[in-house]
């Protein structure tokens, strides 16, 4: 922690006006370390009840809340003013998100409106100015050190955060009004695809599938897996490539990064952009027919051995 003049922290909402994205909760975790006040803007379409959600946050002293049809999608030219009309206001020290698509929209976007350069996927706090990222690929360690004065502008990695808890009594929960922040853009159509499991980023189990696992009839065998442990399944690239599944499950750099309290990998030798995104989980079990995988590196327990004769008898041992 880092006592000084108390500021505020304002933490960007990402929510479907019914209720937040979980990587919220690992924001606000986030901004306790600079031990000053820490507010929420929950800006939507009649999302009174994320509003409440967010004012029960461990930690949240105020929310900000703003309820505007043309802020039903959230779009980031909107949601630019919206923030700067309530800066102005509030004058806030800086402004911290989750690293996600939602962010990565807005935030680069209020670098230009402010002049400022964010500083993005932040994986540790040092102190008020200095903080840590990982880079090429996880292979390195960046220290970034903040020299300008002006409002910082910060995403944070979800995973290398805890997820602060909910509180028994509500902050106060405050009206903004807000004025011409209608969008240049106009959502055409809409497709939701139900998911058939819950996020990567908040499952407690991952059973992740790799080349080894060769077709659909692998994906069966890990899927079931997965089931014995009521977790989900994840994938790589090169299943993906392969059509045995939705690349919303894919692991990897450029899509989810997961630290899960349970991470089984199936059949993946660890290129460096998996083991970047992954290497976090508590604790790592790996099964993989070539001793050499990459890996094996970061796992607390590894079997070399094929996936299609330990996997089904590991499914037989758990149900029996």
């Amino acid at each position: 922690m880092f006592f000084s003049r108390k500021f505020t922290t304002l933490i960007l909402s990402e929510h479907n006006n019914i209720k937040l994205n979980p990587l919220v909760y690992n924001a606000v975790n986030a901004a306790e370390y600079f031990n000053d006040d820490i507010a929420i803007l929950v800006a939507g379409d009649a999302c009174m009840s994320v509003a409440t959600e967010a004012s029960l946050i461990n930690g949240v002293n105020k929310v900000h809340h703003i309820n505007h049809q043309n802020l039903k999608h959230q779009f980031p030219d909107s949601m630019a003013k919206v923030i700067k009309q309530l800066h102005q206001v509030h004058n806030f020290k800086r402004i911290i998100a989750a690293s996600s698509n939602f962010s990565k929209d807005i935030i680069p976007r209020l670098g230009g409106v402010f002049e400022v350069q964010p500083v993005t996927e932040i994986t540790k706090i040092m102190n008020e100015d200095c903080y840590k990222r990982s880079g090429y690929s996880g292979n390195a360690i960046n220290t970034i050190v903040f020299h300008q004065n002006d409002i910082r502008l910060i995403t944070i990695r979800a995973t290398s955060f805890d997820r602060n808890p909910i509180k028994n009594t509500s902050s106060p929960i405050e009206d903004f009004y807000v004025k011409d922040i209608k969008s240049v853009m106009t959502l055409l159509k809409e497709d939701i695809e139900k998911p058939i499991r819950p996020d990567l980023n908040n499952a407690e189990i991952i059973v992740a599938v790799g080349k080894g696992l060769k077709n659909k009839k692998g994906f069966k065998i890990a899927e079931e897996l997965a089931d014995c442990f009521r977790g989900i399944i994840g994938d790589t690239k090169v299943v993906i490539n392969r059509n045995v599944c939705n690349n919303e499950l894919q692991i990897g750099q450029s899509w989810k990064n997961v630290a899960p309290k349970l991470y089984v990998a199936l059949g993946i030798s660890g290129d460096i952009q998996h083991l970047a995104e992954m290497k976090d989980s508590k604790v790592i079990v790996a099964i993989n027919n070539d001793p050499g995988a990459p890996i094996f590196s970061v796992a607390d327990y590894g079997m070399a051995a094929d996936v299609f004769e330990v996997v089904p008898e590991m499914i037989f041992k758990i149900k029996k």
